[in-house]
């Protein structure tokens, strides 16, 4: 079964899943019938839609890509899965856990497949490095640390604006959580969080402190603010395990670290994470087996997100059960 794939608006974004080599692209919509066509030319899409409506209508669409600003996620989500269509959700799905929840129910009603676009997930590298965690590579893991940060946008950026729910924890802060969740293969008891807000009232800076079982710490920071940055390091009582540049995979090297100043190279080898990304959804579809990130993980991010956002908030440690 191959799926015939709807884009819902023309963002930018769209061009990592367009230039994967993988998947049928048939639509785009716009709310503006121009940009829409002239979207579809530029990219050599069959259809071009002057209304999110119309594409969820068009029956020859059987998915929908969902790259919207983050407080349309989960309304556009519902939407197409009610239309009938899976649906792949730009990550974050939402910092509101109640409304994933609600996503994820109506597409069990409706029997799609919904997911949370975390394409770094699907990259080989990262189940690398988690087998060499299980297989004692730096002995008993105590920290994650991670970083993901950029230079300050344009005030009229989109991850600026707080009615669209912008931010830096939302748009790269998100990974970190996700990475730190990945690694540890738990979910945090504890979150503590600082931020520092600009633009117009979002984190363009957010530190963060989470308590895993077992007594292993996740850090991280992410923001818009400041230099771009993008690591990855599991931190053991034998030694570390860093990834550089970990949420594209570009170079898919895993450092393994040691006390007598020795570096070993692990060498994963590219991938494309937008394509394994688009097979693993497509399988799903299929009913060869369940998505990677499904129900639950969508729910602990959001869970998370919003307990770092009420910590920051309130300046005390949140539980995310209780988010």
């Amino acid at each position: 079964m191959t799926l015939r794939w709807g884009l819902l608006s023309t963002a930018n974004i769209n061009q990592a899943l367009l230039s994967s080599g993988h998947g049928e692209f048939v639509a785009v919509a716009s709310r503006s019938a121009e940009r829409a066509e002239a979207y579809a030319r530029e990219h050599g899409l069959p259809r071009a839609h002057g209304s999110y409506e119309d594409l969820l209508a068009d029956p020859e669409v059987d998915a929908v890509y969902v790259p919207l600003p983050n407080s349309m996620h989960v309304e556009w989500s519902i939407k197409a899965l009610e239309a009938g269509k899976h649906v792949l959700c730009e990550k974050p799905m939402s910092r509101h856990p109640g409304d994933v929840a609600r996503a994820f129910d109506v597409a069990e009603r409706e029997g799609r497949v919904l997911t949370e676009a975390f394409m770094w997930r699907h990259h080989p590298q990262l189940e690398r490095a988690r087998q060499l965690i299980a297989d004692g590579a730096i002995g008993r893991l105590r920290i994650v640390r991670a970083a993901f940060s950029f230079a300050e946008r344009d005030a009229q950026d989109i991850r600026m604006q707080r009615d669209l729910e912008g931010g830096g924890l939302m748009d790269v802060g998100c990974y970190c959580i996700s990475g730190c969740r990945a690694l540890t293969g738990a979910d945090p008891e504890r979150v503590s969080g600082e931020q520092v807000v600009g633009g117009d009232g979002v984190d363009v800076a957010f530190a963060a402190t989470l308590r895993f079982p077992g007594d292993v710490l996740g850090l991280f920071d992410c923001g818009m603010a400041y230099v771009a940055r993008d690591e990855l390091e599991a931190v053991g009582d034998e030694g570390s395990l860093f990834l550089d540049d970990p949420w594209h995979g570009r170079d898919a090297v895993i450092e393994i670290r040691r006390p007598d100043r020795s570096t070993e190279r692990v060498e994963v080898g590219p991938a494309n994470s937008y394509a394994l990304e688009l097979q693993n959804f497509e399988a799903a579809a299929r009913g060869d087996g369940p998505p990677l990130l499904g129900r639950e993980d969508a729910l602990a991010q959001a869970r998370t997100i919003a307990a770092l956002y009420r910590s920051a908030d309130e300046g005390r440690a949140v539980d995310p059960a209780a988010s």
